[in-house]
């Protein structure tokens, strides 16, 4: 009984640190007019992916804050770059629960002593992607293009030779393993957000397999070549989306009846419909088909704070993979976040009061 008494206490301090730090960030936040970032479009030419296929120009477009810093050698010192999950875009980082609490004068990622570089990958966003105007003909991308196309972006595009740190959520997450991987001497930290280094199976592989099949077996479809959006392909995504990325305690306390439970689905169903494309969804999904970075992560040398909550219904810690995997990383660290009122599921990558004191941990130990 007093155990009960001491974790309810502990969890409703938490909860009200949580809530007074978000609202203190997001009047700041809104009240921040400069915090405006720099957009532009990277084009590069003749950009080749995995598949064989080609593109004459692919398109990335990305947003920054701040401005790079050089040491005496020329490298880049202050670059971050944050990476958004499927369907997503670097604009869902301009949210005062994130930007508010990390972009503000004197927070960890201050924007004033930081380059923070939020890109649009290949088929999200304002990026080149299927609804351009080559629907089902666009290259089938994976991952492995993706992190090609957002270190080409740096390299040739930004001029950054060297990243103090990259921040993935979710599908970013998974490109933040990539990178560890392909890149090892690029960064100097590593902050994985809700995912799992391991190929996608299981659960997590069978909702996009039905989310992939529902828009293919969509008489509407017609092989991706439709002239208007396949509205029944596009309410089975969503149904399966909102499920993956639900939050059981803060969707009990804020949809207490069944009418309410009702009308939140129902409103979320009609927001995702009209903001979605088919093809994108389609495209952006399969891209994890061959995700796989299991098989090489002793390669990862920097530090990496890798980080999920227990109430993801997309990466479930029951599986207990993260713990075991995180052994083969030579400086990993493994944070599993209580589920609570403040956790949002999956969605908790995007709440950054939940997890900012990691990320203060990870800069701190990661310093040159």
């Amino acid at each position: 009984m007093k155990i009960t008494k001491r974790i309810s206490k502990a969890t409703l301090l938490t909860a009200i640190l949580v809530s007074a730090v978000l609202l203190r960030a997001q009047a700041g936040w809104a009240a921040s007019a400069e915090l405006t970032p720099k957009e532009g479009d990277y084009i590069s030419k003749d950009f080749h992916f995995k598949s064989g296929e080609s593109l004459p120009e692919l398109r990335m477009h990305y947003m920054t804050f701040g401005s790079p810093v050089r040491d005496a050698n020329g490298q880049v010192t202050n670059a971050v770059m944050i990476l958004h999950g499927t369907t997503g875009s670097g604009s869902q980082f301009l949210a005062p629960q994130f930007a508010g609490i990390l972009y503000s004068p004197g927070q960890l990622l201050d924007v004033s002593r930081y380059y923070v570089i939020l890109p649009d990958n290949i088929g999200h966003g304002e990026s080149s992607k299927p609804s351009d105007g080559m629907h089902a003909h666009f290259p089938q991308y994976d991952y492995d293009d993706m992190v090609a196309a957002q270190h080409e972006l740096l390299e040739k595009g930004l001029g950054v030779n060297h990243l103090r740190l990259i921040l993935g959520t979710s599908m970013g997450c998974m490109h933040a393993w990539v990178w560890g991987e392909t890149y090892p001497d690029f960064m100097d930290a590593l902050m994985p957000l809700a995912c799992l280094p391991v190929q996608i199976a299981g659960r997590n592989r069978t909702w996009r397999k039905a989310l992939m099949e529902g828009i293919r077996n969509d008489p509407d479809w017609k092989n991706g070549d439709y002239t208007t959006q396949p509205r029944a392909a596009l309410e089975t995504a969503a149904d399966l989306l909102y499920i993956a990325s639900g939050a059981p305690l803060l969707w009990q306390k804020e949809f207490p009846t069944r009418d309410a439970a009702d009308s939140a689905y129902e409103a979320y169903v009609k927001r995702f419909v009209a903001g979605h494309d088919a093809n994108d969804l389609l495209y952006a999904v399969n891209a994890s088909r061959n995700y796989d970075p299991s098989q090489q992560l002793e390669k990862i040398t920097v530090p990496v704070m890798f980080v999920n909550s227990a109430d993801d219904f997309i990466n479930p810690p029951e599986l207990g993979i993260a713990e075991r995997e995180i052994k083969r990383v030579k400086h990993g660290r493994f944070v599993l976040i209580p589920a609570s009122e403040q956790t949002r599921g999956h969605g908790t990558h995007t709440w950054a009061a939940v997890w900012q004191q990691y990320l203060k941990e990870l800069l701190q130990t990661s310093q040159r």
